[in-house]
């Protein structure tokens, strides 16, 4: 028995995963993600029942029911290090028996669902009613290659195509491309844009906005919108996606970011006024749970 050390496995005093702050009888196995801890009680809002209501930080959890299903819904704040600390610790709450620090023997696969905001990558996806759902994830972030076993869960060939045709710099972390679950992409994403969602290490420079300071790779946009392999083209950029398909795909749960589309980087248009759009997703997405 390969008990997991204190170090490894952070818990708090109550026994709880340490950031989340979680029990395992308090997460379903059907599970929204939305980024803003505010959001969480948006998505809650349509429950016909909430069993437990759980915060620490920006990480927030509402677990209940929407037409008999337990759902939960989870805020996991900005960026790949933070779906780092998540999905780690929702996996270890579904398959570590935190009492005696030990991995289950019978592994449990969880549907983790990314409900967020996103900037289209293409002049004709429009901004606001418009829905992206990630076929593959792009990494520009590095974070799937600190993990043994990455090249496994990496499209190679599609990966390697990206690296030399956009000229990407050695000196940025290396890129990598991991596919949604087809299963969730079935379910969920009909009627929605398909494509490679783009995931970006940081909201300026590393998605081509310049302030003050200058771009390292002046043409990176450029070069990710004209680039396309086997038609599948990069549709949009966001902080989050790379890292939760990557490591839902290494530890054997199944993952789909679908986004609302509040900007265009080609055409240069914004909407302030996307919640509408986000209560439709949400709406959406749970009623194809049920179904």
């Amino acid at each position: 028995m390969n008990r997991i050390p204190e170090s490894q496995l952070v818990l708090a005093k109550d026994g709880s995963v340490y950031h989340l702050r979680l029990q395992p009888h308090q997460l379903a196995d059907d599970i929204i993600l939305v980024g803003d801890p505010n959001r969480v009680a948006l998505v809650s809002s349509f429950f016909d029942e909430i069993e437990h209501k759980v915060s620490n930080r920006e990480l927030v959890t509402h677990t209940g029911f929407y037409k008999g299903k337990r759902i939960s819904a989870v805020s996991t704040g900005m960026g790949t290090d933070n779906i780092d600390i998540v999905v780690n610790e929702l996996d270890a709450l579904a398959n570590i028996d935190l009492k005696t620090r030990t991995i289950n023997k019978n592994l449990k696969s969880l549907n983790l669902i990314r409900l967020g905001t996103s900037g289209a990558l293409q002049a004709d996806i429009p901004v606001g009613d418009s829905f992206v759902a990630g076929q593959f994830a792009l990494g520009l972030d590095g974070l799937l290659h600190f993990y043994a076993g990455a090249a496994s869960a990496i499209e190679q060939e599609y990966t390697n195509t990206f690296i030399a045709e956009t000229n990407w710099p050695e000196k940025f972390p290396t890129p990598y491309i991991v596919k949604a679950s087809e299963t969730l992409l079935k379910k969920l994403g009909a009627g929605c844009h398909h494509g490679t969602t783009a995931t970006s290490p940081g909201f300026y420079a590393p998605q081509g906005r310049s302030l003050r300071l200058k771009l390292a790779m002046k043409d990176m946009n450029h070069q990710i919108e004209n680039f396309s392999y086997k038609q599948n083209r990069i549709t949009n950029f966001e902080m989050e996606s790379s890292a939760l398909y990557g490591l839902s795909r290494l530890l054997g749960h199944n993952a789909l970011t679908i986004c609302v589309i509040i900007a265009n980087r080609v055409t240069e248009q914004f909407s302030d006024d996307y919640q509408p759009y986000i209560k439709k997703l949400i709406h959406q997405t749970l009623d194809r749970l049920v179904e």
